[in-house]
């Protein structure tokens, strides 16, 4: 009789495991690090149309802490310098930086906007920060590699 209670209570559990709803634990994206941007995307039709490299010399470094993002560009032909500093946020598929001062030259551009929102695809050892038009659209992204 046991023996039978138990083979249709595991029957009754098998057969309802299918309704039983798993609680995913939300997937946490860190970008915790240093990374250096190695090209950009160019899209159409939110398709990417172009791949361009970082030119001779170019240099764009990210780091991110906890919750801090600082950048710094270098163009070798160029002597107008950039550089931004303030917070972020991450969840699976967007990165907010809200920048609070930089340079000379991307304080004109603060002064303007503030808040920069990317759609975000990231990987372990790279990302890339999409900006997308107001119906949502991919126009190019930036992409990046872990350098530490």
């Amino acid at each position: 009789m046991k023996l039978q209670i138990l083979s249709i209570a595991t029957f009754i559990a098998f057969m309802a495991l299918p309704f039983v709803q798993v609680n995913e634990t939300p997937v946490e994206t860190s970008i915790q690090g240093t990374w250096e941007l190695k090209d950009f995307y160019y899209y159409d039709d939110n398709k990417i149309i172009d791949t361009v490299g970082a030119t001779d010399g170019y240099r764009q470094i990210k780091m991110y802490t906890n919750d801090r993002v600082m950048w710094t560009r270098y163009v070798p032909k160029d002597s107008v310098e950039w550089f931004g500093y303030g917070k972020y946020s991450v969840s699976k598929d967007q990165l907010i930086e809200t920048l609070e001062y930089g340079s000379e030259s991307m304080m004109e551009v603060i002064d303007t906007l503030r808040i920069f929102t990317f759609e975000l695809e990231y990987t372990d050892n790279s990302y890339s920060q999409i900006s997308t038009d107001a119906e949502g659209n991919r126009i190019f992204s930036e992409n990046y590699i872990r350098i530490e």
